[in-house]
């Protein structure tokens, strides 16, 4: 009888300990809202390139998460990706608000900076935020740094080039 109730315990403890584990990758994941408040209201915005930015992801205002990326798709008319944001409605942010897309760390998520503007007007339900930055794409850096290094070894190799020809023409004389 004693060993019964130990291992109904054990089991207990088993099942809250798998709970706790899959609440905490949900939450991690951000696929689980644990903000039960359901008072938003969407804006949307274009951008250029959204880089990996995913629905969910935050929305932060000077670091604090205002709202969730809610959808997004690729508008066929404008060529470019739109994103839809739910903003808490307990934040007001006015017209000439920025956005910009920015990764937590140097590889982290990626989340939709929210820089607030100076007009008396607030965004309001289905309004278009038109000042926006896109997503700094690593691989591209790292090939402009590439192809401006090419560049400047290029044109470094043809500058000694020509200085050897210019001297070459004075026979061996040092000016």
């Amino acid at each position: 009888m004693q060993r019964s109730k130990l291992d109904i315990w054990v089991g207990f403890f088993v099942i809250i300990g798998f709970a706790a584990l899959t609440f905490l990758a949900l939450q991690a994941a951000n696929l689980l809202q644990t903000n039960w408040r359901t008072n938003t209201y969407q804006v949307s915005a274009y951008f250029d390139n959204i880089g990996g930015l995913k629905p969910r992801a935050a929305v932060r205002s000077s670091g604090v998460v205002v709202g969730r990326v809610q959808s997004i798709t690729y508008d066929d008319h404008v060529y470019r990706a739109k994103v839809v944001l739910d903003l808490d409605d307990q934040y007001a942010f006015s017209k000439d608000s920025a956005l910009k897309i920015l990764t937590s760390g140097l590889l982290g998520d990626q989340y939709v900076g929210l820089e607030p503007g100076y007009e008396d007007e607030n965004l309001a339900q289905g309004d278009t935020i038109s000042a926006t930055q896109s997503a700094i794409v690593l691989e591209n850096l790292i090939s402009a740094f590439m192809f401006s290094q090419a560049s400047n070894d290029s044109k470094a190799n043809s500058e000694a080039g020509a200085e050897a020809d210019h001297n070459a023409g004075n026979d061996g004389r040092i000016d």
